[in-house]
């Protein structure tokens, strides 16, 4: 057998300078990231200097004008720098997607002067951001939240509590979603609130089974006065802005995704080449080497799902159904990729002196968070066949 094994994906990319971006992007994850990946997930550490380190290079604002301080760059490099950034870590990698997702409503609806003030220190000023839709009892109706912004004058006040929120806790800013209308989806507006306001809080990071350096809290909002000015985009329109948000931010997560099966696929490529039996290699056997094939054809027909997807928005075009298609096969591949990586190693894969034990319990959170799969496949059939009757 001919010595192969895993080697750098070779990328579509539009520009030189997108080229050379994902070089940067390599090099910065083959000395910062890769090296302590494994040790600060085992310790349940959020790497919060390195978020600071990518705000300094320009990797949290990259889809955003250059203007406020971000990078210009085409929704079809950005999901490849995610990619590849999940793929060394996953809380890496999510943790740009939800600070992107959390820039969204500001940078697509802010005011100029909104925009100008607040949008370059989120960009690249070493803030993190989060973003707040769902609570307790809405999460896939996201339209039944509960959470509430009265207005006295120019100053609005939040009451409720926002659930399951990517850096909650530790983000310096929160979009929040609150209802200010009776209306169902047309009662909600989207408010920027700082960290240090008075009145918000943050509870105990839940327990989960993976990801454990990416803090996932509540976010208590008791009493929290907001001016006018930090309400993003006209009263009542905040549910447009989350579905255009999360139409974004599911393709964030199918490039996470991808990522994720490319580093299982490379960690089952490599055991296999080396590992031994019966006088041989493993991935001389024919079972197992289908298996590899079925995991790269599964990663590339994402990868291009998503590159097709996120080439729509780019053009301006409608993109709904193929973002969730995208989050769809994406996710649904990741888990069964990185459950095929655990069998190959086989009882070196049970360990956790291989990561693909963490990859197969961090892939799974990818059918869940920006929409459960459930959701996405209400997504399309609506798409393809209209809304519900009854």
């Amino acid at each position: 057998m001919t010595d192969h094994g895993p080697q750098p994906v070779e990328r579509e990319l539009p520009t030189e300078e997108a080229r050379d971006l994902i070089s940067l992007v390599r090099e910065l994850i083959e000395r910062e990231i890769k090296p302590r990946a494994a040790e600060e997930e085992a310790a349940g550490r959020f790497p919060r200097e390195l978020f600071t380190l990518l705000s300094e290079s320009g990797l949290l604002g990259l889809v955003h004008p250059e203007e406020f301080g971000g990078g210009d760059q085409p929704y079809e490099v950005y999901l490849q720098v995610l990619e590849e950034l999940a793929a060394a870590r996953l809380t890496v990698g999510l943790g740009v997607s939800v600070h992107t997702l959390a820039c969204h409503a500001l940078a697509g609806y802010g005011s100029k002067e909104q925009r100008a003030e607040h949008l370059p220190a989120m960009l690249g000023g070493g803030l993190l951001g989060a973003y707040c839709l769902s609570e307790p009892s809405s999460g896939s109706d996201a339209a039944g939240l509960t959470t509430r912004a009265t207005r006295d004058g120019d100053t609005w006040t939040l009451e409720g509590t926002k659930a399951w929120i990517t850096h909650g806790g530790i983000a310096d800013f929160y979009t929040v979603l609150a209802r200010t209308g009776p209306e169902r989806t047309r009662g909600i507006s989207a408010f920027l609130v700082p960290a240090d306001a008075p009145g918000l809080s943050a509870a105990a990071p839940e327990h989960k089974m993976g990801m454990a350096g990416s803090p996932t809290a509540q976010i208590h909002l008791d009493g929290v006065r907001v001016p006018d000015a930090r309400r993003i985009g006209e009263e009542g329109q905040g549910f447009a802005i989350a579905l255009s948000a999360l139409d974004a931010g599911r393709l964030g997560i199918a490039a996470c995704a991808v990522g994720v099966a490319q580093a299982a696929l490379d960690e089952a490529l490599a055991y296999t080449a080396q590992r031994r039996q019966f006088g041989r290699p493993i991935a001389d056997f024919q079972g197992l080497r289908f298996m590899l094939a079925d995991m790269a054809t599964q990663i590339e027909a994402g990868r291009a799902l998503y590159l097709t997807a996120a080439r729509l928005r780019d053009a301006g075009r409608p993109f709904t159904k193929q973002a969730a298609m995208a989050k769809l096969f994406c996710t649904d591949a990741a888990m069964r990729i990185t459950t095929d990586a655990v069998q190959l190693l086989g009882g070196y894969g049970y360990t956790v002196d291989f990561p693909v034990e963490r990859y197969m319990r961090e892939a799974k959170v990818l059918q869940i968070v920006e929409g459960t799969n459930q959701i996405q496949r209400v997504v399309i059939a609506r798409a393809l066949a209209g809304p519900e009757v009854g």
